[in-house]
């Protein structure tokens, strides 16, 4: 049974309920969601005011920080209080997805765009969400400088600060605003400034932020019209997934395909100008020489 809508009640959980001590303990999984989310955002605000603690994983691009530690060792505890049986999969390794016998698995980022806090630049945020098998059910990001709440529940819609968002409206990518990223690893092997090229060219733009959940998010809430990117990580795009769809965007791959968690490409948009892009996107593809990515 997937638990969709209004039926996101977290089994276990109630008013009577008493596993994280003195807290006030959510009646569902997005409750829970925004909860941990939000005070995992005041652990980076608070190791924003510090010296940075840098460390590198393998080289020196791919940072991590105290806060990126700090930030997913509270979350991961408190999931792991509320929803003792369910797996968690976070980006620096403290989850525990040894739990593969549970239908329910957490995405967490902690600290999305870990570059830009560690240079004190505000574009960063705390990135959770829950699927039940494939299916995606409750979705948080929060970049706690701004105070910028984005949420979504399956079948619910999506909101940023309590308030129904929708995608754009915009028809043609000639008049679209776009985002985009690049990795931290193997910069040389990634395909990427071609695309950013051509689609440069034919938009309005295309912003490389740093930070793919708030990309996404920003999709959700019509800021940006598309994201597009290669090579990104199952916690980096889960919630960002589940809030463009409530929004009434259209995620796919280049092929047109739905869209799979840590798959080799993700196309976000509008839904308006999915099309227009996907098109875009393969003639690069073929006028690079190389196999359309899938």
């Amino acid at each position: 049974m997937i638990f969709v809508g209004a039926q996101l009640a977290a089994p276990g959980l109630g008013a009577n309920a008493n596993h994280a001590g003195n807290c006030s303990v959510p009646k569902n999984y997005l409750e829970a969601a925004v909860e941990i989310t939000q005070e995992a955002g005041k652990i980076l605000v608070e190791e924003l005011s510090r010296p940075p603690d840098i460390r590198y994983k393998g080289d020196e691009v791919d940072l991590v920080t105290q806060a990126d530690k700090r930030s997913e060792r509270f979350i991961v505890e408190r999931l792991t209080k509320y929803f003792p049986d369910h797996a968690i999969a976070a980006e620096e390794g403290t989850g525990h997805e040894s739990a593969s016998a549970s239908e329910f698995r957490w995405h967490v980022d902690p600290l999305d765009g870990t570059t830009n806090f560690a240079h004190g630049y505000p574009c960063f945020c705390v990135s959770i969400a829950l699927a039940q098998r494939d299916t995606l059910l409750a979705a948080v990001v929060f970049n706690p400088f701004y105070n910028e709440l984005f949420t979504a529940a399956r079948g619910e819609g999506a909101t940023f600060n309590g308030k129904k968002i929708h995608v754009s409206k915009v028809a043609t990518l000639s008049t679209s605003l776009l985002c985009t990223g690049f990795p931290v690893r193997n910069r040389k092997a990634s395909p990427n400034l071609q695309f950013y090229g051509d689609f440069t060219q034919h938009s309005h733009g295309v912003r490389r932020d740093g930070s793919a959940a708030l990309d996404l998010a920003c999709v959700a809430a019509g800021r940006f019209d598309a994201f597009w990117e290669f090579g990104l990580q199952k916690w980096d795009t889960a919630a960002g997934v589940l809030l463009i769809e409530e929004a009434g965007g259209k995620v796919s791959d280049f092929a047109g395909n739905p869209y799979q968690l840590g798959g080799p490409v993700i196309l976000a948009t509008n839904g308006l100008i999915h099309e227009e892009m996907r098109a875009m996107a393969l003639e690069i593809s073929r006028r690079s020489q190389g196999p359309a990515p899938p």
